[in-house]
């Protein structure tokens, strides 16, 4: 039998490729049912604590409705109860449960109790933009931390490699909402460059898609750069130590050997060996960046999930505020389910373990 086929990196070579070998792809198989078992099982956690959480808090989604001062105030007490048998909220907690993994299972989120809408209408028209967000600030961080990492290790100890360390790691030291509030105030504010709230003009009449997406990247830019800047910060600091633990090993002396040019030798040799810290990282960072997004789009009124969440915690609003979380969470973890089956494709070795 031949042997199996050796991976290629830029020191030489890593291991043998357990995908090459006749038990690689069943070991592959059985290693990505597992960890797809492990993140159901996971998500069965989420869902379980989304239901009983907000039932410990103080207050009563339904509070309004007995309050006088209202604008939700129901005169009769028959129709308060009605609603509080439509909502399940006069059954053993037990049953409230049951019923709610069995209209969790059928796809079922409900009906919002403070805005009088289906739950999964109000989700689908705030994800895309929570999205949007996050998304583009995971890339725009994660293309900005590794070429300033590689940047600072290449120039260890001069004056670049400290500036990007003092200004990265300041960004990470202070929150993302304090950083949209300046962003807010100085460049909508006090010198009215950005606007101040939304994700597009009201009213507006667009004369080509072009001028549509100008102005909803115009309304996006402060939210992003708020979130960027405070998830730049980790990568960068990983991306900085691995590529420099590198600078000294024997395949980068025979690559400078070679006359390989600087490009070649600080993204392709070695920012490489960097890509697996990066990408870990990049999965724990989804997490991060979800819930940063909430802060931000609450001091933007950005017209995301964040915004939702705020109002269903306002009201108590116990269907809108499951559903909210449920999502944001199937996303966070499709996201680190994306990130381990990537990390390993990118180093055959964890498919061996």
């Amino acid at each position: 039998m031949s042997a199996a086929p050796a991976v290629d990196a830029p020191g030489g070579t890593l291991a043998p490729d357990p995908t090459a070998s006749p038990a690689g792809p069943r070991r592959a198989r059985h290693r990505a049912a597992k960890t797809i078992a492990l993140y159901a099982v996971t998500l069965w956690a989420v869902v379980t604590l989304v239901f009983f959480l907000p039932r410990f808090l103080p207050g009563d989604p339904l509070r309004q409705l007995d309050d006088p001062d209202s604008i939700g105030f129901v005169y009769d007490a028959a129709a308060r109860e009605r609603v509080a048998a439509y909502y399940g909220l006069d059954k053993p907690l037990f049953v409230q449960y049951r019923d709610y993994l069995g209209d969790l299972v059928r796809g079922d989120f409900g009906w919002s109790i403070s805005q009088n809408t289906e739950v999964s209408t109000l989700m689908r028209n705030r994800l895309p933009w929570t999205l949007l967000l996050t998304g583009s600030a995971l890339m725009l961080s994660s293309a900005i931390s590794f070429m300033a990492g590689v940047t600072a290790a290449w120039n260890r100890g001069r004056f670049k490699d400290r500036a990007l360390i003092v200004v990265l790691s300041a960004s990470r030291a202070i929150p993302e909402y304090a950083i949209a509030s300046a962003l807010l105030i100085m460049f909508a504010v006090t010198w009215p460059i950005f606007p101040q709230a939304g994700a597009r003009t009201p009213f507006a009449t667009y004369g080509s898609v072009f001028e549509q997406v100008g102005d909803i990247l115009f309304h996006l830019a402060l939210p992003l750069t708020a979130l960027t800047l405070g998830l730049a910060a980790n990568k960068f600091l990983i991306v900085r130590n691995t590529v420099i633990s590198t600078l000294g090993e024997d395949y980068m002396v025979l690559a400078r050997a070679k006359g390989l040019s600087r490009r070649l030798l600080k993204y392709r040799h070695s920012g490489r060996n960097a890509l697996l810290p990066f990408v870990t990282a990049l999965g724990v960072q989804a997490g991060f960046a979800v819930g940063g997004s909430l802060f931000v789009e609450t001091i933007f009124n950005y017209p995301g999930m964040g915004t939702l969440v705020e109002r269903a915690v306002t009201g108590r609003d116990y269907p809108l505020l499951q559903g909210c979380f449920i999502l944001l969470a199937i996303v966070v973890l499709v996201a680190n389910l994306v990130v381990e089956l990537i990390y390993g494709k990118l180093d055959p070795r964890v498919v061996e373990r």
